[in-house]
């Protein structure tokens, strides 16, 4: 999936000419959390609701100047970590992990076309896995071998089960193997599970009692 798939197209945005107190209400107006910054168009920086916390203690006890007066350019966060549209998700989830950072702009061409947030991403996420559908999670335990994943797909089909979604972690007991979690649209997955220990898969959850092994 790409960036621009999940971007907010609309941003609201505020310039270097803009003071702390405007922020404060464009937050508090639109219910958001995070601000670029534009300097005649161009993105210069971000100002989040955390910027605004953590600044008031330090400009109270700096300045004798009211500290809601003061220009943005004093508590943004200058030459921020920028995103393209045409970015996959995955890449972005990465920057947002490895530099702990809450939202990330996406400019295209020099302009600043979109923006996307932590919350954004975690949406992305539910939207992928299914959890925000009625359904049942099953996890499985498979060799670690080319093939493997069209050879559990076939109990499914065999089952007329409907998967939602599908995703594929290391099994930290054995690297030979790999744990599928799979996500199908029944909430009795009871007969799922059946045919796949019946096929000889190692069901991990749910196991239910009395269920054949």
């Amino acid at each position: 999936m790409l960036v621009e798939e999940i971007m907010k197209k609309e941003v609201v945005t505020l310039t270097t000419a803009h003071t702390v107190r405007d922020a404060l209400q464009i937050m508090r107006d639109h219910k958001i959390r995070h601000l670029p910054i534009l300097d005649e168009e161009q993105l210069v920086g971000v100002v989040s609701d955390r910027d605004l916390k953590e600044a008031a203690p330090t400009l109270l006890a700096e300045i004798e100047q009211h500290p809601l007066d003061l220009p943005l350019t004093n508590i943004m966060t200058s030459n921020p970590i920028t995103g393209h549209p045409m970015d996959f998700v995955e890449e972005s989830a990465v920057l947002f992990y490895e530099n702990q950072i809450g939202c990330l702009p996406i400019v295209s061409g020099g302009k600043l076309v979109g923006i996307i947030t932590e919350t954004d991403l975690l949406y992305n996420y539910i939207e992928l896995t299914g959890a925000h559908q009625p359904g049942s999670q099953i996890e499985v335990r498979v060799p670690n071998v080319p093939g493997i994943l069209f050879e559990v797909s076939k109990v499914f089909h065999e089952q007329h089960t409907n998967v939602l979604s599908v995703l594929v972690y290391p099994d930290k007991e054995n690297e030979n193997h790999k744990i599928l979690v799979i996500r199908i649209k029944t909430m009795n997955p009871l007969q799922t599970i059946q045919g796949l220990k019946e096929s000889g898969f190692e069901v991990l959850w749910p196991n239910f009692p009395g269920a054949q092994q």
